[in-house]
């Protein structure tokens, strides 16, 4: 059998598929993100997604297959993303991947999304080992996991309320900024005092977040300045504010790399692209930035440490929506 897997991403906004060899060689990765499409909403239109990623996905694959020199007759397994996500954008990979296993008689690996985004850790070049303590941070999960296998992942703290990439897009709406909010927030920042406002960050137990308190902290700012002040210091805003949303993230991850006693740390996820919090962990491994954000090498990759579905499993594949 070929050691080649094709992995499939379609939990969101990106449509995307991947070539990896089971040994963690990345031999193509096509992402198509239809972020202009969602642009004007200010965020992810799950219908719109879905219909797009129909009209994607064929095509998408085919380029994936050419980048890598190959054809279906050099895969050995096909990796899907089950969830967690958008159910129609899940749906649409599924059975994708389901229809590409049973007419080649290949095996089905379903993925668990916050998976592979750990398992973008274990791709060459990266390719960190366990164990590690590790920072998930994304438009829809922010989580600390213990990982002290491929396949053993131990959940040490979460959201409570917005996920991180959640609160720096809803604070990009309030700055009257674009989306995805994240990278707006980041480029503006730059030119902006991070000191100027001081806004909270939560303190909740144990080695949990919020951010809820910290987005209505900044809407009470905007409202307070007059729509020249706004004009004049939203720089200013945008750098306190991810300021805020970065200390969170930091101080939760130290903390939770003291309680694991793990020498090494980690950072997965679309925010693991922000600079700032980049900067502010400089001694942790990063995705690099192709694999921050949603791809299929991840999805692939996770797949080379899990088992396929079962015959009878793999034929009735369904997508879960959350977090079990």
């Amino acid at each position: 059998m070929s050691d080649l897997i094709l992995g499939l991403e379609t939990s969101c906004d990106e449509t995307a598929a991947a070539l990896v060899t089971s040994e963690g060689e990345i031999r193509s990765s096509v992402v198509s993100s239809q972020a202009d499409l969602h642009a004007r909403y200010g965020g992810v239109v799950p219908e719109v997604a879905s219909r797009r990623h129909l009209e994607l996905v064929s095509p998408v694959i085919e380029e994936a297959l050419n980048q890598a020199g190959a054809t279906l007759d050099d895969v050995g397994r096909v990796a899907v993303t089950q969830g967690p996500g958008l159910v129609g954008a899940l749906l649409v990979g599924i059975s994708t991947a389901k229809a590409i296993a049973w007419a080649r008689g290949l095996p089905l690996v379903p993925v668990d999304h916050l998976r592979g985004h750990v398992a973008s850790l274990w791709l060459r070049p990266v390719a960190i080992e366990p164990p590690f303590t590790c920072l998930l941070a994304s438009g829809g999960h922010t989580m600390l996991l213990a990982v002290r296998g491929h396949d053993e992942h131990e959940l040490l703290g979460s959201t409570l309320d917005d996920a991180a990439g959640e609160a720096f897009d809803k604070g990009a709406r309030l700055l009257g900024l674009g989306y995805p909010g994240g990278r707006e927030i980041d480029l503006l920042a730059r030119s902006g005092d991070p000191e100027a406002f001081r806004f909270p960050v939560a303190r909740v137990p144990g080695l949990d977040f919020s951010f809820s308190g910290l987005k209505t902290a900044l809407l009470y700012a905007v409202r307070d300045l007059s729509p020249a002040e706004l004009d004049s210091r939203r720089a200013d805003l945008a750098a306190s504010y991810q300021r805020a949303i970065v200390r969170a993230l930091v101080g939760r991850l130290e903390q939770a790399a003291e309680e694991t006693g793990f020498e090494s740390c980690a950072v997965v996820g679309g925010v693991a692209a922000n600079s700032e919090l980049r900067a502010g962990l400089a001694r942790a491994a990063f995705a690099p930035l192709s694999l921050c954000t949603d791809n299929a090498a991840m999805i692939a990759s996770a797949a080379r440490f899990t088992p396929p579905a079962p015959p009878e499993a793999a034929r009735t594949l369904d997508a879960y929506a959350s977090v079990a």
